[in-house]
């Protein structure tokens, strides 16, 4: 069965078509530009595949989820200069009759790593996907279900304890400042520092800084969720950087919960090259067309 995938990014887009096994038979990827520019590229490259059962969307955000609402299928108030309230999905409904399924990029990222850790025999029934990367966002699979009814959660927005360290930096967020995504999404580090995440060694104190906000995030996930793992991807993390947010996770924690081996429990993604997104898309339309 031939599935399509349209992991829709803040700069770039990601499209693939697979099938019901997770693997890629062909992909592409563009810059993100304007939105008709950029829709135009998506819905030219699924046209090559007339035998398409279903595509899922996995989108940057703000989006409408909500079924019942006028603007279900829109990206609504993003910073993404030129995208709020496009009708994304309405876009891709004008020349294709088959199901489509609409979520946040983060999910299509949890789900994802939700349907790997049933092959990988991991026994799980939840996970939180954070990404860390040029924003910041969470989402949450519990026994196969999304989080999330009124809306989809904005995990990376939630507000932090400072570091007093970092008492100086008023964050990037345009609409909190200093909230999660604030202080920890990638271009934090050239404010911060004048240099890119990439350039800055991992032994600098300001990967430290983010590590503290990043277990912050991971410890409230932990106290209101308790899912069985928190998996974080995204260009920001590493397995190294991950340490440090293990490490700080613990002395937040101070024992006051169990949650097994740190090294199984914040972990990084099981699909390689952050590309959950795809595998959750592809279960996600496997399903639209089986139910």
């Amino acid at each position: 069965m031939r599935l399509g995938s349209i992991e829709a990014g803040g700069t770039k887009f990601v499209c693939a078509v697979g099938n019901e096994n997770y693997q890629i038979e062909d992909q592409v990827q563009f810059p993100t530009t304007t939105p008709v520019e950029t829709l135009q590229q998506t819905v030219d490259y699924f046209k090559q595949f007339p035998d398409l059962k279903a595509i899922s969307i996995a989108s940057f955000g703000p989006i409408e989820i909500r079924k019942n609402a006028p603007k279900y299928g829109f990206i609504t108030a993003t910073p993404k200069p030129n995208w709020s309230n496009v009708d994304f999905l309405g876009r891709l409904k004008q020349d294709f009759d088959l199901p489509i399924v609409w979520t946040t990029d983060v999910n299509g990222s949890a789900y994802g790593e939700y349907v790997m850790s049933v092959l990988y025999n991991e026994r799980i029934d939840s996970l939180t996907y954070y990404t860390i990367g040029t924003g910041v966002g969470a989402g949450t699979v519990i026994d196969g279900k999304f989080v999330g009814e009124l809306g989809h959660p904005e995990m990376g927005h939630v507000r932090l304890k400072r570091h007093p360290d970092d008492l100086d930096f008023k964050g990037i967020c345009p609409y909190h400042g200093d909230c999660l995504e604030g202080l920890v999404a990638g271009p934090t580090f050239e404010a911060r520092t004048g240099n890119k995440g990439a350039d800055v060694p991992l032994t600098d104190h300001v990967w430290d800084i983010m590590a503290y906000y990043i277990a912050q995030a991971a410890l409230q996930t932990t106290l209101v969720m308790r899912p069985a793992k928190i998996v974080f991807g995204g260009g920001v993390m590493s397995e190294a950087f991950l340490d440090k947010v293990r490490d700080q996770f613990k002395t937040l924690m101070n024992g006051y919960l169990d949650v097994g081996e740190l090294a199984d429990y914040l972990t990084m993604p099981l699909v390689e090259h952050n590309g959950s997104a795809t595998v959750g898309n592809f279960a996600l339309a496997f399903n639209a067309v089986n139910h």
